[in-house]
């Protein structure tokens, strides 16, 4: 599968973006999909992940209340809904798919597929 992630900007502190991963073939439905961030000088950490079907997910603690994962499996897009956003968000933004396992999972490693990524900055 390709990914391509887009839907980064600038913004100010306490806006909202809608990121947006759109993935090639016809098995989107079958992945688990997560995003990650990268921050400068920081190394790539997790931040959403969400269940093939769309009905469950799961969120690295900084971002629970402000952050929104979700799927369009029709459509094959990937979406991380970014509310109330902070200095510290500011990273590039990963789209990335894992064949098998469980949708609980942080790990870069368990990840098979990883789009380009989108930058986002927030100015305090």
């Amino acid at each position: 599968v390709q990914l391509q992630a887009s839907g980064g900007g600038l913004v100010q502190a306490g806006s909202s973006l809608r990121l947006s991963c759109a993935a090639s073939g016809r098995t989107f439905s079958s992945y688990v999909m997560g995003w990650f961030r990268q921050a400068p000088g920081k190394e790539r950490e997790f931040v959403a992940s969400v269940s093939r079907s769309g009905g469950s997910t799961y969120y690295e603690d900084s971002v629970k209340g402000r952050f929104t994962i979700s799927r369009d499996n029709a459509k094959n897009t990937l979406y991380l809904q970014m509310n109330s956003l902070k200095p510290e968000d500011t990273a590039v933004y990963y789209c990335a798919a894992r064949i098998s396992g469980s949708y609980y999972s942080y790990k870069e490693c368990e990840y098979d597929y990883w789009g380009q990524g989108t930058e986002v900055t927030v100015s305090s």
